[in-house]
Parts: structure tokens; sequence; C-alpha cells
């Protein structure tokens, strides 16, 4: 790595790890994709350093238009440690993020290690089981507001996950209803299609990516596959459940406060 990003990565381990927002590197610093996921290696080593335990990965970018907006081909990545975890139907303490939102997933549990690119056919083939995900996503910047390579780099804002019970019922993926509801009232309603029409394409473009970055990725890990509806802003004693039908539903409840954007 560049001694030049190496500052980069530890700033945005910092700012994770002390929930203080920074202003994005790109407008000053700018960096490549590459790069970007450079800084994201780093900076996850000192998670790994400090005796956090990589569990899985989170896929981003799972919805066609977004990433025709951000004008690239392919999804983005970022990894998932134990301490990340949260309890389903706990409590959120959301001390421990800036701005936090909340989007509805699905997490798939893998039975055999990914080391190579899979096909469609063969995805199914690679997992456990799989159950009703909420993803609590909280940007390192300032105003939740980022490029491509900045997110990149701030391990693609994953910060906190909750699953639900696991099903091994893989028969209706393509299409399951998803409801998000924030202290009881519908937020969001969409299906499990908008994840690059079929979750399990997630599943075939993280294997790509793994294989192009040369990591397998070990059996037993999460893959969070991506967001289902848009995400929704977390706030003091927010009760938030997702239900995703045919598959269950995974809840909390939001306790503290979250740091805001301090400076």
């Amino acid at each position: 790595m560049n001694l030049d990003l190496a500052p980069i990565a530890h700033a945005l381990d910092q700012a994770a790890r002390n929930a203080r927002a920074l202003p994005q590197f790109s407008r000053h610093r700018p960096f490549n994709l590459e790069q970007a996921y450079q800084i994201q290696r780093a900076s996850m080593a000192h998670r790994y350093a400090d005796g956090e335990r990589m569990i899985g990965l989170k896929l981003g970018f799972t919805s066609r238009a977004k990433m025709q907006q951000m004008g690239v081909d392919s999804l983005i990545w970022g990894w998932l440690t134990d301490a990340m975890l949260e309890e389903d139907g706990g409590q959120l303490n959301l001390d421990r993020y800036i701005h936090p939102r909340a989007e509805p997933e699905l997490c798939f549990l893998t039975r055999r290690a990914i080391d190579r690119p899979l096909t469609q056919l063969e995805a199914v083939d690679y997992l456990e089981a799989v159950a009703p995900a909420i993803e609590i996503i909280d940007s390192r910047y300032e105003a939740f507001k980022f490029s491509l390579e900045d997110v990149v780099a701030d391990n693609c804002s994953s910060a906190g996950l909750v699953v639900g019970p696991w099903s091994r019922d893989f028969s209706t993926l393509a299409n399951a209803g998803v409801l998000m509801r924030l202290d009881g009232a519908l937020v969001e309603a969409g299906s499990t299609a908008a994840i690059l029409g079929h979750p399990l394409r997630s599943l075939v473009h993280a294997s790509q990516l793994l294989a192009r970055a040369d990591i397998s990725l070990p059996a037993g890990s999460l893959i969070m596959a991506g967001a289902a509806t848009a995400a929704v802003a977390l706030t003091p004693g927010a009760q938030l459940s997702v239900e995703i039908n045919g598959y269950g539903e995974c809840a909390f409840t939001c306790s503290g406060q979250a740091q805001g954007e301090r400076s």
C-alpha cells in the first residue's frame, strides 16, 4: 500500500471507532477505485489487529439503477466482522453510530468455500441457509455524502447487521415480498426481485469479485445480498422490523443517541 494512502485508512478506522464524521477525502486527495479497495483493506486490518473477526461480506449497488447512476458496471463490496453483529429483537445502541440508517436485506450463510466464479445454477449449492436481515449503514463522511471511491474506502458504509431466523428453503427467493416497519407503521415495501432481479445473482457477483481479488471466502461466512428497498434513518427509541414473505421477520429497538456530525 502506498504510504500516502495509509493515513486515510487510519482516519476512517478512527472515525468508525469514535463515531465522528469526516470530510470527503476525494475533495482534497483524489484516489482511484483500486486504491479505494487498498484503503478499505488497510482500515479493516486495524480492526483485525484489535481482535475483530471477519465473518463475511456485504454487497452494494445491487440495483441496476444505482449502478447506472454511479457509472459502474459491477457491485461494490465491504467486509463484515463479529463486532458488527446486533441481536435480533434486541437493543441497537445508537451511541456507536454517526447517522445510522437501516436497509432490509437477505443474508446468506455459505456451506462451501467460495473460491472461484460461480454460475447462478451453481450458487444455491454453495448455500447452507438464508435469513431476513437488516443492515445498518453509517457513512463516516459528513452529511452522508461521498464519491464512489470514498464509499468503497469506507468499507461501503457497512456498520452493523441483524439476522433473523434461518431457512433452508431457497425456492421463493426470486420475488418475495419485503415490508419494513418503523414504530409499527409501514415505511417501505418492495420485493427481493429488486436485488439484481434475483438475490442469487448477488452471490454470483460476489464470487466473481472474490476471484478477481484472489480471495477465498470460507464456508460458514455471511453474505449480505443487498438492499431490497430504500434505507430509513434511525432515531432514539424507534422500533424497526423487516418481514420477508416466506422467511420471517427480524427487528430491533433503538436506544441511545446517534452522535451526528460533531466537529
